[in-house]
């Protein structure tokens, strides 16, 4: 095998003939497998597509002329472990947000978070029995996310030593056996309770409550199991922040990191690879003993020349918006402050949720659209610029559930047009004004909001069907597909550090610091 650069890439932009690993790929997770790799003393080089490092974990200014940093895609960090931020020495914070949600139900609502909390479950539901059950069923999952969690950057277990070290045969059976619409359906009585519950399981994963693959249960456990708590909380300076972090981690040790450098194929006879890549002076392949492939089993798949895996599909619909000041609410007893700076739920009663799942699966947009939205600026005011925060402009991120990819697929700019007049419709119905009168405007006129649906992020960011996890999750042991750290290929020196690794999706860097771990042999 031989390693040559093309003659039309300029040398300071190109890649060394030959390294000890190859990243593919400059999203949070390569950058955090690089990082390591590098301060293990590895020579290591990371070959990203796209302008600049940070994948779907970026901060923007998505408005023409306005000041305002978003978190553009991926929105709240809970998954990414203190000891990823420890060891590489990442200038990174998070910030608790003071309410962790707010569900809006007629004039009133559900506030969770803080010493009303009991009583707003007692004035939604006329007694005392649902909030007791809720804090029963999370202080059941908060023990499972304790034991659970360390083990997420560990060699995966095996089943039997994970149900083991949980120790709970019910939360075993509650949430790796049994569909989780069981145990919300046994435990909850209020149709609006049992949503709040069942959201956690249907963040980008298009599943009924009681799906027989459990899908929605993986996807539950890793909401629930975040940082040991199950907290989600506020990155600081927005989620671009982070991978700023993280590509300084990495240079610092070593690694190059080369924008506009997009791979184009992997050979490998299992001890060497070679990956040849694609910029706009031309071609050039680099060789190493490793590759990380910071991507979709889809696309290292079409990397190796290879068979795809059956293709995944996202289902959800992202909307960013800026405003010149808070929408009031229809519940004239809560501050909107409170409301927005948890997670505020919009249409996601449990039957709701039922019934939007029921029509998208049969091909139809939902009729009552179920979301939820949160206001970054309101816990961290640095993503504005100084004239924004003087007027009382702030920012609003929205999540709309069951939205799968097949939706858009004969026309996506139509459906995303009726999908997004039809969520703020029902946004608008929990609110005392319209939220289009609250929206800021861009240098244009323009009205400050943007929205991306399935189609749009794999258009952007080559996620298979627009999924944001790559593919769906998996539960955090071993099978029989899975090697010894969930990132391992049929190549012995090919390695998956993406998303759609074992133990991957969200903004974590468990797939990166795992293949790392995998590449030392750790």
């Amino acid at each position: 095998m031989s390693a040559l650069s093309s003659p039309g890439t300029h040398p300071s932009q190109a890649a060394r003939g030959s390294y000890d690993a190859v990243v593919v790929g400059g999203g949070h997770n390569g950058l955090v497998a690089a990082a390591y790799l590098a301060r293990a003393g590895r020579s290591v080089v990371v070959l990203e597509r796209l302008p600049g490092t940070g994948g779907a974990a970026v901060s923007t200014r998505p408005f023409p002329g306005v000041d305002a940093r978003l978190s553009r895609y991926s929105y709240l960090v809970s998954l990414l472990p203190r000891k990823i931020v420890r060891e590489l020495g990442l200038d990174f914070a998070v910030r608790k947000r003071t309410v962790s949600s707010y569900t809006p139900a007629g004039d009133g609502g559900l506030l969770v978070g803080g010493p009303r909390t009991g009583e707003s479950f007692a004035r939604l539901t006329g007694g005392d029995a649902e909030y007791a059950a809720w804090r029963e069923f999370y202080a059941t999952t908060g023990e499972v996310a304790r034991r659970v969690f360390p083990t997420l950057t560990e060699p995966l277990p095996a089943r039997q030593e994970l149900r083991e070290r949980i120790g709970d045969e019910g939360a075993w059976r509650m949430l790796f056996e049994e569909p989780i619409g069981v145990a919300i359906e046994e435990r909850f009585a209020h149709d609006l309770v049992r949503g709040v519950v069942l959201t956690d399981a249907l963040i980008g994963t298009f599943a009924d409550a009681h799906d027989p693959s459990l899908v929605q249960n993986r996807c539950f456990l890793y909401h629930v199991i975040g940082g040991g708590t199950g907290d989600w909380d506020v990155p600081v300076g927005g989620m671009g922040a982070l991978t700023d972090a993280l590509a300084d981690a990495a240079r610092s040790a070593g690694a190059e990191i080369l924008t506009g450098h997009e791979a184009i194929r992997v050979e490998t006879d299992g001890k060497r690879a070679e990956v040849a890549y694609r910029t706009a002076d031309g071609e050039g392949v680099v060789e190493a003993r490793h590759v990380l492939v910071n991507a979709s089993p889809q696309e290292l798949a079409a990397l190796l020349g290879e068979q795809p895996p059956t293709p995944a599909e996202g289902a959800q619909f992202k909307v960013n918006m800026l405003l010149e000041r808070l929408p009031r609410l229809r519940d004239r007893s809560v501050d909107p402050r409170d409301a927005f700076s948890g997670t505020f739920h919009v249409a996601e009663g449990y039957q709701q949720l039922a019934t939007a799942y029921a029509e998208a699966a049969q091909g139809r947009l939902p009729s009552v659209p179920p979301s939820e939205i949160y206001c970054h600026s309101l816990t961290d005011p640095s993503i504005l610029g100084p004239g924004l925060t003087a007027r009382g402009c702030h920012t609003l991120t929205l999540f709309g559930l069951h939205t799968p990819a097949r939706l858009f697929a004969a026309d996506n700019d139509a459906a995303r047009a009726s999908l997004l007049t039809s969520t703020l419709a029902q946004l608008d119905a929990c609110l005392g004004e319209p939220v289009a009168e609250c929206l800021a405007l861009d240098e244009r006129g323009e009205p400050c909001i943007e929205a991306k649906t399935p189609l749009d992020l794999e258009r952007e960011l080559r996620l298979p069907g627009g999924h944001i996890f790559h593919r769906d999750l998996a539960f955090p042991y071993a099978t029989g597909a899975a090697g010894r750290w969930g990132v391992e290929t049929a190549h012995p020196n090919i390695l998956l550090c993406g998303a759609g690794a074992t133990r991957g999706g969200g903004v974590s860097g468990i797939p990166g610091h795992n293949a790392a771990m995998a590449t030392l042999g750790r």
